[in-house]
């Protein structure tokens, strides 16, 4: 039975504008990006990047820089880094926009942090006690100098041309577009240059992501359809499908690829499909696939539509954010096994989710004492943190112990009885 539970604490921030877009910047940095549009009412368009720590108890955040972008919202985005640079590209509406990111430390004053600010921070004060730099209490912290680079346009729909996803590989070479008119686009990264153009969808794009082992490269769309391509050469390897219930119609949502936890170089590709006109009131599913036959290994259904996904960096975890409730769920990626349920999290659909990366010796990542936690957002404009408890086991010497035990007392009762 998976755990449930109420949204109480898991507020992290309130942003002036719609959120459409999250993604961790760094193991300890995230990335929220959204607005009001062209509209003229007030609300602003752009993204706003927050320092992540936990203080023993709970998470909390630091804003570190907002950057806003005019009159055109930031409906998508990913980033990248190396040792040697760091990327930001946003979708606003028909282009592409590349940021460069530049990182530095800044020394600042412990003494007069601590204080709620008007976008619902809560800001820390004891957070940097182990890297303080002086005797005054000064800290040092991490903040980023983003600068505008390249804009290209990606989507050339002619009612109302829209970025609706962008993606980079893992190797930071090349990054894909998919928008309103059906196209998904291959391009040389960072130079922005024009390398493939897949022709496959009829309809608009609505997912696309990369494979972290191989050339896989997925597209989901409007029109049903669901393809594995190879990226590097730009040439299709297959179309997925699969037996959908009598009498119904589903389309994909989202799709994510993870790593298989404990399996070296191996890949699962994990998919929402929610039903369509008059079968909206039947279930949606998540859906583990195995990219190299283009089988559904396992399938877990959900009571509404879904609207978000994503996979832990490790492999060992898969989250949805659904449509109409705004509830966050967390399951076991082998088994698609639900372990945490979370109705209400938002007042709204949920528009993305990330999951905190786990430790690793390279980075210095936020910890804390759950087993696993998502940060996800909505166009109700809050940023939440829900975080799964460590779920408690009993030792496999305690268990044989009890079985040893059991069966020394069941003998020694049967012999007291004679039989």
């Amino acid at each position: 039975m998976a755990p449930t539970r109420r949204n109480k604490q898991g507020l992290l921030a309130r942003v002036n504008f719609p959120l459409y877009t999250v993604q961790m910047l760094t193991s300890r940095h995230i990335m929220v990006g959204g607005g009001g549009g062209t509209a003229k009412t007030g609300v602003a368009n752009g993204f706003e990047i927050y320092e992540l720590s936990h203080d023993g108890e709970k998470f909390i955040v630091e804003e570190v820089i907002r950057h806003e972008t005019g009159s055109s919202v930031v409906m998508n985005c990913a980033a990248f880094s190396d040792r040697k640079h760091s990327y930001i590209v946003a979708g606003q509406e028909s282009h592409c926009q590349l940021y460069n990111v530049k990182k530095e430390l800044v020394v600042n004053s412990t003494e007069n942090i601590e204080n709620e600010g008007t976008n619902g921070v809560r800001h820390r004060r004891n957070s940097y006690k182990k890297e303080s730099t002086s005797k005054n209490n000064n800290y040092k912290r991490l903040t980023f100098l983003i600068k505008s680079g390249d804009s290209v346009q990606t989507d050339f729909y002619k009612d109302e041309p829209i970025q609706r996803v962008v993606r980079i590989c893992p190797s930071g070479k090349c990054m894909a577009t998919g928008g309103t008119d059906g196209i998904v686009r291959l391009w040389n990264f960072p130079s922005l240059q024009l390398k493939h153009t897949l022709k496959a969808h009829k309809k608009e794009i609505d997912d696309i992501d990369f494979c972290p082992f191989g050339a896989y490269l997925v597209t989901i769309a409007k029109d049903g359809l669901a393809i594995l391509w190879d990226y590097k050469t730009g040439k299709e390897k297959q179309k997925l499908s699969w037996k959908q219930p009598e009498g119904s119609k589903y389309l994909f949502k989202r799709c994510r690829f993870g790593p298989v936890e404990g399996e070296k170089n191996v890949s699962a590709l994990y998919m929402l499909s929610n039903p369509t006109g008059v079968a909206k009131k039947q279930k949606s599913y998540l859906q583990r696939w195995n990219p190299e036959d283009g089988s559904i290994n396992r399938v877990s259904a959900v009571d509404e539509s879904i609207s978000a996904l994503a996979v832990r960096d490790d492999g060992r975890f898969v989250a949805i954010g659904t449509m109409f409730s705004g509830s966050i769920c967390i399951y076991i990626a082998f088994s698609l096994q639900k372990v945490l349920h979370i109705p209400g999290a938002h007042s709204m659909f949920v528009t993305g989710l990330e999951f905190l990366p786990v430790s690793s010796e390279k980075e210095h990542t936020v910890t804390s004492i759950s087993e696993a936690s998502v940060i996800s957002i909505s166009v109700d404009n809050q940023v939440c943190v829900h975080s799964l408890p460590y779920r408690h086991s009993m030792p496999m010497w305690l268990a044989i112990l009890i079985i040893v035990v059991v069966l020394f007392l069941t003998f020694v009762f049967c012999s007291y009885l004679g039989i």
